[in-house]
């Protein structure tokens, strides 16, 4: 083995085994070894549970239920990014998201807001967002690299190619998994030499977005491989589509025994962040798969 090979294996392994203070910060129990974060879609037209939270005492009180049956963090989001979803223009998505934040934050709720966009993160932030959650990767808008870095906020990465109006096209890849790692690899790099902390960024390689059935098993069987990015790992798979690929289920609803399925895969291979819909049935569901390895 070459010099230059010797020591990106040993970056990989220190990588590997680095500690991960951003889980202890964030998880509700320091027992648990996961932390979830409940979705509060706060749009007319998500694919799963689009225009159910658009009241604000409705949604307060869905955030309200999910916080008391376990979850860490609302992840709260004010634009559609299901394929083929219209972009929403960002004054109406922080019109959509502010009072709900603001309330959440006045009721002690740990929030993680889902945004691509600048203005919406900064708002974000100063009104009590304690993570964002980028479904580009800081790629959407030139200026939230400057807006994460400025705050120190943690910030979740996610893999998806294009847009979500164009991702479903650009599914081409020589290897998804090593294509998916390569580019959060590339990301993470980016984010560090413009200023952000290791130790602030999570990644998401992004189940669902511009990847096909095959390929989202692809990545599910090898989720271990993103460990060696040094980075917590956040799974989204709560009732995506891939679900109804195996056993026809065109209702998102119905698609939670494949969610939990997917989620206990993601355990077995050490996932630590799991973001759902189904916040009480999928608590249960990993604290009983913790108890029966441990």
């Amino acid at each position: 083995m070459d010099k230059k090979a010797s020591i990106k294996l040993k970056e990989k392994f220190d990588n590997l085994i680095s500690s991960r203070d951003l889980l202890q910060k964030i998880k509700k129990s320091k027992k648990s070894n996961f932390v979830i974060f409940g979705i509060l879609n706060v749009t007319p037209d998500s694919f799963s549970d689009g225009g159910e939270n658009l009241l604000l005492k409705k949604a307060l009180e869905h955030s309200k239920k999910m916080v008391n049956s376990g979850a860490d963090f609302i992840d709260l989001g004010g634009e559609s990014t299901r394929p083929g979803a219209v972009k929403v223009n960002e004054d109406v998505e922080v019109m959509r998201i502010l009072p709900i934040l603001q309330l959440l934050n006045y009721n002690k709720i740990n929030v993680s807001l889902d945004t691509r966009n600048s203005s919406t993160m900064e708002m974000g932030i100063l009104s009590g967002a304690k993570i964002i959650n980028d479904v580009s990767a800081l790629m959407n808008d030139k200026k939230s690299l400057e807006i994460i870095k400025y705050h120190q906020t943690p910030i979740i990465l996610m893999h998806m190619p294009g847009n979500p109006q164009n991702m479903m096209k650009k599914n081409i890849y020589n290897n998804v998994l090593f294509d998916v790692y390569d580019f959060l690899e590339e990301r993470i790099n980016f984010c560090i030499a413009n200023g952000i902390k290791r130790s602030n960024i999570i990644v998401d390689p992004g189940i669902g977005f511009g990847k096909n059935y095959e390929q989202n098993l692809e990545i599910l069987r090898n989720l271990s491989l993103f460990h060696t990015l040094g980075c917590p790992i956040m799974l989204g798979v709560s009732r995506k589509r891939f679900i109804s690929s195996i056993q026809k289920e065109d209702n998102p609803k119905n698609r939670l025994p494949g969610t939990i399925a997917s989620t206990i895969m993601g355990m077995k291979q050490g996932i630590q962040i799991h973001r759902v819909h189904d916040v009480s049935e999928i608590v249960q569901s990993v604290k009983v798969f913790e108890k029966i390895v441990n």
